[in-house]
């Protein structure tokens, strides 16, 4: 009986714990994508002299956009390899000129909605700092 006990007792201080760890991982991993995605943007601008534009988006650093204002200088192979989703499925979203700074990349979260906490946080590049 002392033993179902304690294994109880444990049971409720560590299963909080570890029922966390996921939500924390989705974040950490979209952090370092969209670090890596402004990585990308910032290149694409210093090679053609602006940002994508919201239209043309992030397809933009995979493929050569076809729309104004075309870029001179794109990069041969691109600046990614390929765009990452999200952890949760959905693509990264993508706005120039942003609303927090000179481009927004951002996902919405757990709940792909707007605004939220916890898991469903927005997560965006002005949030890395």
């Amino acid at each position: 009986m002392v033993v179902v006990v304690i294994l109880s007792i444990l049971a409720l201080v560590v299963v909080p714990r570890v029922i966390d760890r996921p939500d924390q991982a989705r974040a950490a991993r979209a952090k370092a994508d969209i670090a890596a995605i402004a990585s990308a943007v910032k290149l694409y601008r210093l090679d053609n002299y602006r940002y994508p534009t919201t239209e043309q988006g992030l397809a933009a650093l995979v493929q050569k956009p076809g729309g104004n204002p075309v870029p001179a200088n794109w990069a041969q192979n691109g600046y990614m390899d390929r765009l990452p989703q999200d952890p949760w499925g959905q693509p990264y979203n993508y706005l120039s000129p942003g609303v927090h700074g000179e481009f927004d990349i951002f996902s919405y979260g757990a709940n792909g909605a707007a605004g939220g906490s916890g898991a469903d946080a927005d997560i965006g590049s002005w949030t890395l700092q």
